[in-house]
């Protein structure tokens, strides 16, 4: 690797450190799971030391060594709930952070080097490196995303901003087998860190050797293939099926669609009840002892109705490991009084979002009279101080939380008190003023606000059941709170997957939804500060597709034009200290603007482990894209002893 100079040391994050292990592995005898070694034996399977990459990953474990076989019993929600699977069996990127979370290390690539000025990034991938069905995985798969997939705006129409720079898309090339350049053109010095996170994963999820038959370049006969598919009116629609994207239902819908990952699954969720994912036979990470990673044969999913359900099986002992919907304030004592019940133990969790409960507003929406009165500062500020945000901590986090705009937290680098206390004060005179401001200073019979176009101002919240934190119940004390300023709120329920269309496609007045950039994500998934494209979060659709090219989607006003170039600086800072200065620049443009609507940054939230399961980080760190235990600690967990303390 060429020697940089210390101002380049803090993009480079641990490239030297998969070089370092490079002569570990090689003095290993390979071992592997006992499942695995039958198939072996029946010639189902190659010896393990032809499965593995030349130069596999070496993880190391929390507690100990490992022992192999067993199940890890999860429970999941129907409809949306894909990102429970994501955080422990998906995610593993070209690189990843290291357990700590703090600093970028090897992962599918063994190494990399980044060009003097951080435009450029050459990634060396693992020689003899498998997909889950023993093909090879090589620099073509990797362009073939690049070339056949994001180039494509059929198939990619909004394109990810971690692949977009200054100067446009990133451009991707093949040096050899093993060999592949980003070139950004620009400088783009936050493209590692992002590439490290959750939405880092495209460039290997998609197997040329499986998906070319769905693409029509490849397969001159895929119109029979549409003709199969009834969900699929050509071509197109049928590529999405089978190659959606893994933050989305679509990927865990067809486990025929061969995996990097530990775990590949061997029914589809939604198809049924339990969704099983089984041990990937060629995964390439071991442990220091040389043993084929994973340690866990399997783990399921039994698909339920509600969270309750979910709190019901922890108390019986029906879960295994699990922080997702059971780790929040409300259900704690629940959770204490059965711990002997279920046999498990407590783990904290880092979850520290910008925000747990965001008033998304479209800024973007397609109706004038709604869109005039939403992008409006006034109506914004007058709908924050209208919400006694202290009595829904107290009501539904049993006090547990503190009242806050969407904005880094106590004790990041990025802090500043005003971002996170401005229009937080519950004052029902104030919010009148400033909704009075924004124009609808006229009432109908019944008291409720008028909009410009002298008719009643009602917007439509969208609210679903998700993340444990009772946003139906939140929701309905938020309705009752505008209602008291004369605002008309109206909810309607629905499920995370449904919301999920209809935000993204732009069809949304309003929803309620949480945000990653408390910490040092503020950085690299500004998500809440900067309009930027995302499946989860959209209070600025139109805008964000315009920031990405500007050929697509709407001009934004100059304000939003100016975040938009802040950030670009961002991202070609040369120094650590550079960089927080502009991304200091880019926070006071941007809670100067007050974008969205923050009620509640939450305190610590924690997960449960049965007693049995072990190598279990304590504590686990995990905010927004950073999609922990996946990348790093789920293939170490394993089941053995007695850990309860």
């Amino acid at each position: 690797m060429r020697i940089r100079t210390h101002k380049r040391l803090w993009a480079l994050g641990a490239a030297g450190f998969g070089l370092a292990l490079a002569a570990g592995p090689a003095a290993l005898a390979f071992e592997e799971a006992p499942m695995l070694q039958e198939k072996v034996k029946a010639g189902e399977l190659p010896p393990v030391d032809e499965r593995l990459p030349m130069n596999p990953l070496v993880l190391e474990v929390v507690e100990q060594t490992g022992e192999y076989g067993g199940t890890i019993r999860r429970a999941i929600l129907g409809g949306g709930d894909q990102h429970n699977m994501v955080r422990t069996i998906g995610s593993d990127n070209i690189v990843r952070w290291d357990r700590e979370w703090t600093e970028v290390r090897p992962n599918i690539a063994e190494s990399w080097e980044v060009s003097e000025d951080a435009s450029s990034f050459t990634f060396k991938l693992r020689e003899g490196m498998r997909w889950s069905d023993g093909e090879p995985f090589t620099a073509d798969d990797i362009v073939f995303w690049y070339e056949d997939v994001f180039l494509d705006t059929r198939l990619t129409p909004n394109k990810d901003s971690t692949f977009v720079g200054p100067d446009g898309p990133v451009e991707v090339r093949k040096i050899d087998d093993v060999t592949v350049e980003f070139d950004f053109r620009t400088p783009n010095g936050l493209f590692i860190q992002n590439l490290a996170y959750g939405f880092g994963y495209h460039p290997a999820a998609f197997p040329k050797h499986y998906l070319s038959q769905f693409h029509e370049k490849y397969n001159p006969d895929v119109q029979s293939l549409v003709d199969a598919e009834p969900a699929a009116a050509d071509w197109i629609q049928l590529f999405n099926l089978k190659a959606g994207p893994m933050d989305t239902p679509l990927f865990w819908q067809n486990p025929d669609r061969p995996t990097l990952h530990a775990w590949h699954l061997t029914n589809a969720y939604g198809s049924t009840d339990r969704i099983v994912a089984e041990r990937n036979p060629f995964y390439w990470k071991v442990d220091e002892a040389g043993q084929q990673l994973p340690y866990v044969d399997r783990i399921t999913y039994d698909q339920v109705e509600d969270v309750e359900t979910i709190l019901l099986k922890a108390f019986n002992g029906e879960i295994d490991y699990m922080l997702r919907h059971l780790g929040r304030p409300a259900n704690k004592a629940a959770l204490t009084d059965n711990m002997d019940r279920g046999k498990y133990g407590f783990f904290d969790v880092g979850d520290l979002p910008a925000n747990i409960m965001i008033l998304m507003l479209n800024l973007n929406h397609k109706d004038p009279v709604k869109r005039q009165v939403i992008n409006d500062k006034n109506f914004r500020v007058g709908l924050s101080h209208a919400v006694n945000r202290q009595e829904i901590i107290d009501l539904l986090y049993f006090g547990s939380g503190t009242p806050a705009q969407v904005a880094p937290r106590e004790g990041s680098e990025l802090y500043k008190e005003w971002y996170a206390k401005q229009f937080t004060e519950y004052d029902p005179d104030l919010a009148n003023e400033f909704l009075d401001k924004a124009g609808l200073n006229e009432r109908d019979s019944e008291g409720f606000r008028l909009g410009p176009n002298g008719e009643r101002f009602t917007l439509v919240f969208l609210v679903a059941d998700v993340f444990g934190l009772q946003y139906p119940d939140a929701m309905e004390l938020i309705q009752g709170y505008a209602a008291d300023v004369g605002l008309d709120i109206q909810v309607r329920a629905t499920d995370r997957s449904r919301l999920i269309d209809l935000h993204t496609s732009n069809e949304q007045d309003a929803y309620l939804w949480n945000c990653s950039g408390g910490q040092a994500d503020a950085y690299t998934t500004p998500i809440c500060y900067v309009p930027i494209v995302s499946n989860s979060v959209s209070w600025a659709r139109e805008w964000a597709a315009w920031g990405v090219d500007s050929n697509r989607g709407e001009e934004p006003p100059e304000a939003v034009k100016e975040i938009f170039a802040a950030y670009d600086e961002v991202k070609a800072a040369s120094g650590p200290d550079e960089l927080r200065e502009r991304m200091q620049h880019v926070l006071d443009l941007s809670m100067e603007q007050f974008f969205t609507i923050g009620l509640v940054q939450n305190d610590p939230v924690f997960g449960i482990a049965r007693a049995n399961v072990r190598n279990v980080p304590n504590p686990l760190p995990i905010a927004g894209q950073l999609w922990f235990p996946a990348p790093y600690t789920a293939q170490i967990y394993f089941e053995g002893g007695d850990n309860l303390p």
